[in-house]
């Protein structure tokens, strides 16, 4: 059975990542036929975090789980380990005496309680009570009454989570009404339209990432730029010494290093470099969700058969966010990158033979699950292989970005 686990970043104060929530699907459908949702969920979770690894899709951050009433009920969240699940209770979970008692329970063993998409009610004191963290959706709930849930907790020994915060806007007014924590994608738009300029080095870093990813890509010349700078050197040799590719003995020749990523494998890694450079003053998840997107992308089309061109794939997923990166339009960034025509129309214009590659790679990061099925199909690709090619593009995300 295969699992599919997509994960939705969380945020502190500082853009810091606190913790993903965790969105599950089990196979090709919502829920195993003759089996209830419950016990569907918790298989799931259960293959999850077993055969997947929770370290795998979490790395050392928290994970956040949803319980439902059943679940709670069962002791589910006990099978997971305290240090590293926030267990979730669901809206729509009754706090009658047996559901008040198990929390109680789970919350005595030490484990992290957050009451998801909150509304007050007198009949959820005992809960909130138990409760380190307090979620309240954005676009389910007024921000006029979440301020005042705000207001009459803050007594309370909890943090409040902000989530589906899409702008920055209602990002600094979760901040100023007093929220912890903020879940959303506000972090992947752009804060600034009109009047951006970039500096020489900002350029010089597109230029270098548009260059590498032509098809008249010059080996040697390339070869030079990384044998000239200090840091691209040991950067290389951290990449090919890491845990993703598993060589038996050290390298620590830059000749030997970039004859075993060849010619593909030097576009990849410097275009890489030079977006961790770009994306510096940003969230570092904005860098691996377009490092992401851009190996999932590619591995489906290496995959599905097609005739597209797979390096084009990477090069879509991996420029995708660049408008949120330097804080500009994507029309105006495409309009000064020698990028080929068929990436600018998929990123300005959701145009073109590539768009269906990206809009699958961004439901998958969103556990869209209906939006991911219909891609798949419009594309002709076996959906039971994302699983699979999804943790591929997260490994090697969580390879590039421990360089840094």
């Amino acid at each position: 059975m295969e699992v599919y686990v997509a994960r939705q970043p969380i945020f502190d104060r500082m853009k810091r990542i606190y913790g993903y929530e965790l969105l599950f699907r089990g196979g090709m459908s919502n829920f195993f036929s003759g089996i209830d949702g419950d016990t569907a969920t918790s298989k799931v979770l259960s293959n999850s975090f077993l055969s997947i690894g929770m370290d795998n899709i979490t790395g050392s951050k928290l994970a956040f789980v949803n319980f439902t009433q059943d679940l709670l009920l069962s002791g589910v969240p006990l099978m997971f380990p305290k240090e590293k699940v926030v267990v979730e209770i669901l809206e729509n979970v009754e706090p009658e005496d047996d559901v008040i008692d198990i929390c109680r329970h789970i919350a005595g063993r030490g484990y992290c309680i957050a009451l998801d998409d909150f509304f007050y009610r007198s009949s959820m004191d005992p809960l909130i009570a138990m409760a380190n963290i307090i979620k309240f959706d954005f676009r389910l709930t007024a921000m006029e009454e979440i301020e005042e849930y705000i207001t009459k907790l803050s007594d309370c020994n909890v943090k409040f989570l902000a989530e589906k915060v899409e702008t920055h806007e209602e990002f600094k007014r979760a901040m100023q009404m007093g929220c912890d924590y903020f879940q959303g994608y506000f972090f992947s738009k752009p804060e600034v339209i009109k009047g951006k300029d970039f500096s020489g080095n900002q350029m010089n870093l597109l230029q270098i990432m548009a260059e590498v990813n032509k098809e008249d890509f010059k080996f040697n010349e390339v070869s030079k730029i990384i044998t000239r700078d200090v840091s691209i050197s040991y950067k290389l040799l951290r990449y090919i010494n890491s845990a993703y590719f598993g060589v038996y003995h050290d390298i620590s020749s830059i000749d030997q290093a970039l004859a075993m990523l060849g010619e593909k494998g030097i576009r990849r890694f410097l275009s890489l470099i030079a977006m961790s450079e770009l994306s510096c003053e940003k969230p570092n998840e904005l860098m691996k969700t377009s490092i992401i997107r851009a190996r999932f992308s590619e591995v489906i089309g290496e995959s599905s058969g097609s005739h597209i061109n797979s390096s084009e794939l990477f090069t879509l997923g991996l420029f995708s966010l660049i408008d949120a990166i330097l804080d500009d339009s994507m029309e105006n960034l495409m309009s000064r990158l020698p990028l080929s025509e068929n990436i600018k129309k998929a990123l300005v214009y959701d145009e073109g033979e590539l768009k269906d590659y990206l809009r699958l790679a961004v439901c998958y990061e969103m556990g869209d699950w209906n939006g991911v099925s219909d891609m798949a199909k419009v594309l002709g690709f076996n959906e039971e292989k994302l699983p699979d090619h999804f943790m591929e593009a997260l490994t090697w995300a969580d390879a590039m970005t421990s360089l840094e």
